[in-house]
């Protein structure tokens, strides 16, 4: 039987982070606290018919309606003014968080053409990790067919790691593909 994320983390990783790490406490190992993806909606903002196709995309992807983003201030330069939508997020958290991070790990990163891993660089300094995918059409759930355009998305992943090796480490024994680090 295939174990899912959330019982795997508590009945294998967090002994062999404590292990590894010493920590005194179950409560000072690293965990997962949110997955934050986000996209900008470009040229899609514009068309409220292509605006709705692309946000149907999203949720379909993430599993949940996201929110879309206005701009706060007008920049003549991109053609936007205040309050015009400019892009759509979803903050996932706990059960829709390790789906989705499963989903990610087993399914949608592997479907990557010349797939070697993920860059070990991405760390933030503070535990988290960003990862940025080109097209949609990775995911699964996309139909290559009702794509008119291809658009990428932002993928945050935050943990309570207070550092980057802790935080590789997490994601390593959680099994997301990363490359090691030089």
């Amino acid at each position: 039987m295939k174990k899912d994320l959330k019982s795997l983390y508590i009945q294998q990783i967090v002994p062999s982070l404590l292990k590894d790490y010493g920590y005194k406490n179950v409560e000072l190992v690293p965990k997962l606290l949110k997955i934050s993806v986000n996209r900008g909606l470009g040229e899609d903002a514009r068309n409220s018919k292509e605006m709705d196709t692309s946000l149907k995309e999203f949720a379909r992807i993430t599993g949940q309606k996201p929110t879309v983003n206005e701009a706060r201030q007008s920049i003549a330069g991109f053609k936007i003014r205040e309050g015009m939508p400019v892009g759509a997020s979803v903050t996932l958290r706990k059960e829709l968080m390790y789906a989705f991070l499963e989903r990610l790990i087993h399914i949608t990163l592997p479907r990557v053409r010349d797939f070697r891993g993920i860059s070990a660089d991405a760390f933030d300094g503070r535990g988290n990790y960003n990862l940025g995918i080109k097209d949609q059409l990775i995911f699964p759930e996309i139909s290559y067919d009702e794509v008119k355009q291809l658009q990428g998305l932002d993928i945050c992943i935050v943990t309570s790691a207070n550092t980057d090796e802790e935080a590789y480490s997490l994601l390593k024994y959680l099994g997301l593909p990363l490359q090691p680090k030089l």
